[in-house]
């Protein structure tokens, strides 16, 4: 029995994921420089989607603005100060989670959270979709599962920090195959998580 498959067409008719060749086939048979590719699991395949066309793909980054995927980002009225933080899915552009605002943060503290709540929320989907995040300090701190703030513990400062001592034992714990990714701002403008207070 032959394993299913699911398709990708970055470039063709209409592009997506497709659960059967011939659907998959009807987008790009005599499309002219169509870009396509079969996953052995769907994950997989809305994985790949989301990061964007191979063919526009210089050092592991897109250079096409993702289209699945969350996207998330934090405000601070300074820095540190009153500080919140959510996650937009890229593909609704609706808000997914929204948390504070805390008393006394960093923008940093409040991306690495975003980045750890957005994984753990994809986990229990069961979904490989990518996180986008503008912050590179928040990306080396999630992807080396520690954040390396230097905010002092203090009354106001308490629940931040006891959140954030969590998301690290989250990051311990589990296992998670999404990609953790720059938005870049430069070719793509803000971020759809973006609060806008610039």
């Amino acid at each position: 029995m032959a394993k299913r498959k699911y398709y990708v067409v970055w470039h063709g008719r209409k592009c997506g994921v497709f659960d059967t060749w011939p659907e998959c086939e009807a987008q790009v048979k005599g499309f002219a420089g169509a870009v396509y590719k079969a996953f052995a699991d769907r994950s997989a395949a809305e994985a790949a989607f989301a990061v964007g066309n191979p063919a526009r793909v210089k050092d592991g980054e897109a250079d096409t603005k993702p289209v699945q995927g969350y996207a998330v980002d934090a405000s601070c009225s300074s820095n540190p100060g009153a500080m919140e933080y959510r996650g937009v899915d890229l593909a609704t552009g609706k808000e997914i989670f929204h948390a504070g605002p805390f008393p006394y943060g960093t923008n940093n503290i409040g991306e690495f959270l975003a980045i750890v709540h957005a994984l753990a929320i994809l986990r229990r989907q069961d979904s490989a979709l990518p996180v986008y995040c503008d912050s590179q300090v928040a990306l080396l701190w999630a992807k080396s599962k520690k954040c390396k703030t230097k905010l002092p513990e203090r009354p106001d400062t308490k629940l931040l920090l006891e959140l954030v001592r969590r998301a690290e034992a989250w990051l311990a714990k589990h296992n998670y195959s999404n990609p953790i990714c720059k938005w870049r701002t430069e070719i793509w403008g803000e971020i759809p998580a973006d609060f806008g207070r610039k």
